[in-house]
């Protein structure tokens, strides 16, 4: 979809206002710089948790070939102020859940806000996937566990269905084994729509949800016009991810990495997640956590009229349009 002006400034005016202190944004951004060059922390919707503006991507921790390059990568983060930890039980077969649970021994377990995905959408997988994760992760106990990939116009009706994973979820829950349930998605938010719609007819609110917030996102599918107003509303924790949507952004041409993390940091999300395969992608979202302050109004209308073009028909974010980044349908048997 392609915005109009009038959308955009709309847009911009949903931003300024919540950099400005009014309702969409009072919790979240009030507080978003802090002093001494340390990482700002945030409030995970009315969870009341305390989360880092930047959390850690875990995918590209299993990336690295060397083991203990993706534990220094971890460790370095929590030492550095990082304290949300992003994971999935699909990443690399497992390997990003086994070195993170390998990084959090040693007492750096308590010092995080520890979230992981599952894909299973049946009661039976999704009760395997999630043993599966707390075992990987050496943990009794996972903070956030979300639907991973609501990507299919079906998929929220398969999980809240009879024999669903919702059941095995709140059953894991009821057990001690999550604190918080959320979902994730890259595909369109209308499926996020029909995700929150149907817990609600359910009686179930989430508490957070996950998807795609860049400078190309206003343009195009924009989970940022679409979904963030009602988690917003709902005092649902708002996730962002792909700030630099791979790297992809930067190959526009249009916006530095440090320009578009502030982006996303600078939309009502309580925490930011971005990939850090190196010392050098880890260095960066620091530098961009620790010199945040909100953009302004004329701060985001110059970024997305330099993004209007490259991002309208969503050719820098290919998650939303191809099959590319869609691991549940590469392998639907994950699904169950």
């Amino acid at each position: 979809m392609k915005t109009t002006p009038h959308s955009r400034r709309d847009f911009f005016g949903t931003v300024v206002r919540g950099i400005a202190g009014a309702s969409v944004g009072v919790p979240l951004l009030k507080s978003a710089v802090a002093a001494g060059g340390e990482i700002p922390f945030r409030t995970l919707g009315r969870s009341g948790e305390k989360v880092s503006l930047v959390g850690l991507g875990g995918f590209h921790i299993g990336v690295p070939q060397d083991e203990q390059e993706g534990i220094r990568i971890i460790r370095t983060a929590i030492d550095s102020g990082i304290n949300f930890l992003d994971n999935c039980w699909d990443y690399h077969d497992g390997v990003s859940e086994v070195r993170m649970g390998k990084a959090l021994r040693d007492g750096y377990r308590k010092k995080v806000f520890l979230m992981t995905k599952i894909d299973g959408q049946t009661k039976v997988a999704a009760a395997k996937q999630i043993e599966e994760s707390l075992q990987r992760l050496q943990t009794e106990t996972i903070d956030l566990m979300q639907f991973h990939e609501v990507i299919r116009p079906g998929d929220p009706d398969r999980i809240f269905g009879p024999g669903g994973a919702f059941e095995a979820m709140m059953e894991a829950k009821k057990a001690g084994k999550i604190r918080y349930i959320g979902f994730t998605g890259h595909k369109d938010p209308e499926f996020h729509l029909k995700m929150l719609n149907t817990g609600f007819k359910q009686g179930f609110t989430f508490d957070a949800v996950q998807m795609p917030l860049n400078v190309m996102d206003a343009h195009y599918r924009s989970f940022a016009q679409k979904v963030v107003p009602m988690l917003v509303e709902h005092g649902i924790g708002v996730l962002g991810m792909k700030p630099l949507a791979e790297g992809l952004v930067l190959k526009s041409n249009t916006v530095t990495a440090i320009e578009a993390l502030h982006y996303a940091m600078s939309l009502p999300t309580s925490v930011v997640i971005t990939g850090c395969e190196s010392m050098e992608r880890l260095n960066q979202a620091l530098q961009a956590a620790r010199s945040f302050r909100p953009l302004g109004e004329k701060e985001v209308a110059t970024l997305l009229a330099k993004t209007a073009a490259a991002g309208a028909q969503g050719q820098y974010e290919p998650f939303k349009n191809t099959l590319e980044f869609d691991g549940t349908a590469h392998n639907p048997q994950w699904l169950g």
